[in-house]
């Protein structure tokens, strides 16, 4: 429907690609995580479940595994019907599912951060949606951060999104504007972060 009241041609469908996977990642991993661990929170189910004879390391990991999951396979989706829409030859599929894992990660442990950090559901979403949205305008998910005011600019770094939706633009387009083993080192790096927070949170609130 964009396309046909833009009056451009199909194959500008992988302008939109690199954002429309980073959002559908976004939204199924965050909202995924925050609705399931908030529920078991509030039936208590959350609680036996730390009793398991593993390591919270461990069990977050298994916990979070499915929401992974979800978000990579819900990505090709939108690849797969780019496929059909546009030439695919010059996209880099390694680095792009690269970047599709971790995106899917880092939106994972951002939602297990919020899961954890909240007791309702409705409080999830709307906490969610403090990060979700500025994301999504801050991000260069469909224009370039450097189209961003210059005083708010310096917010979309502080975003993994940013980093990821980088990677993607240079393996769909090339037209990353950083230099990709910065964009990897940093969204690992948030990886890390956000999964220790999380896991810290836990520990003060159930275990400690």
């Amino acid at each position: 429907m964009f396309f046909i009241r833009s009056g451009q041609g199909l194959e500008n469908a992988l302008t939109l690609l690199p954002g429309v996977i980073a959002i559908t990642i976004l939204f199924g991993t965050t909202s995924m995580l925050a609705v399931t661990v908030t529920f078991e929170k509030k039936n208590h189910s959350f609680e036996r479940l730390l009793l398991a004879p593993i390591s919270l390391e461990l069990l977050m990991l298994a916990k979070t595994g499915g929401a992974i999951l979800f978000g990579v396979a819900n990505s090709f989706i939108s690849i797969i019907l780019a496929y059909f829409l546009a030439d695919p030859s010059q996209i880099i599929w390694s680095t792009v599912i690269t970047a599709i894992v971790l995106i899917a990660i880092s939106s994972t442990f951002l939602g297990l951060f919020i899961a954890v950090s909240v007791e309702e559901v409705f409080e999830a979403q709307t906490f969610s949606n403090f990060f979700r949205f500025p994301m999504i305008f801050l991000s260069g998910l469909f224009f370039p951060i450097s189209a961003i005011p210059a005083f708010i600019r310096p917010l979309s770094y502080l975003f993994p999104l940013t980093y990821g939706v980088d990677i993607l633009h240079g393996a769909i387009r090339g037209e990353n504007t950083m230099y990709l083993f910065l964009d990897f080192a940093v969204i690992i790096g948030f990886c890390l972060v956000l999964f220790y927070i999380s896991l810290r949170n836990i520990y003060r609130n159930w275990i400690i």
